[in-house]
């Protein structure tokens, strides 16, 4: 069965269409890369996943049950999401963060902060104020504060951006160990197509409508590339793209 699965989904925003007849069904285990140009859908398509938002057309479900059938606690020990950025000011520290994610776990499936905070590579830095610590550190302590839920599937909304390469990396890593060790279903979103070329899976949008799902070396073609960002073709002959 499906961890997470669309079916034929549609979502507009008013009278605007945002996402076209989406499917895919996502399995335990997957490091799957949502990939498109701006304002091609991706961050909404997170949020249908989520349950934050509703379609206008078809289903989204969540471990075989529409996703927003899920209530509360319910759903949130069975998902997690993490938005592009979080405005609000946090003045609290890292293991506050992780007690937060726990609150809303099952009883009998809690995890330690310290067992958390270790997964992602951050164990010692309890008492470490949030404003105290790097970008790409924040990253792993709000991840951790999501895998303290408990869920087994996480939708993470470009986790990568402003982070420095190697921190990009790392982060990256981290979360193919998380598939592997946890048997985890992670779906994100990014734009470096380097990057993605390092993911089990990816797919590529265009407008909200499902261009390619696949292997990252089996469809990400120069032609792709090209109908995806709307690209000169003189770019990819110059060698900058493929």
């Amino acid at each position: 069965m499906s961890s997470l699965r669309f079916d034929q989904v549609c979502f507009s925003y008013g009278n605007a269409p945002c996402v076209v007849q989406f499917s895919c069904n996502l399995a335990r285990g997957e490091l799957v890369g949502l990939i498109g140009a701006n304002g091609s859908g991706k961050s909404t398509l997170l949020r249908l996943g989520a349950g934050l938002l509703t379609p206008t057309v078809g289903q989204v479900e969540l471990d075989g049950k529409p996703v927003r059938s899920w209530k509360g606690e319910e759903r949130a020990t069975r998902l997690g999401y993490l938005p592009q950025s979080i405005e609000a000011p946090l003045p609290f520290r890292v293991g506050e963060l992780v007690e937060m994610g726990r609150a809303a776990a099952r009883k009998d499936h809690l995890l330690s902060c310290q067992e958390v905070l270790a997964a992602v590579g951050l164990e010692g830095h309890e008492q470490t104020p949030l404003s105290q610590i790097s970008g790409g550190e924040r990253r792993r302590a709000f991840i951790a504060m999501i895998l303290a839920q408990g869920g087994k599937t996480l939708l993470l909304d470009e986790p990568l951006a402003g982070l420095d390469l190697r921190y990009q990396y790392e982060l990256l890593t981290l979360l193919r160990s998380l598939c592997q060790t946890h048997n985890l279903t992670i779906l994100l979103s990014l734009h470096d197509l380097i990057l993605a070329r390092n993911l089990d899976r990816l797919l590529v949008i265009r407008q909200g409508q499902l261009l390619a799902d696949g292997l990252p070396t089996d469809i990400l073609t120069q032609q792709l590339v090209q109908q995806t960002f709307d690209l000169d073709p003189r770019f990819l002959m110059a060698g900058i793209v493929g």
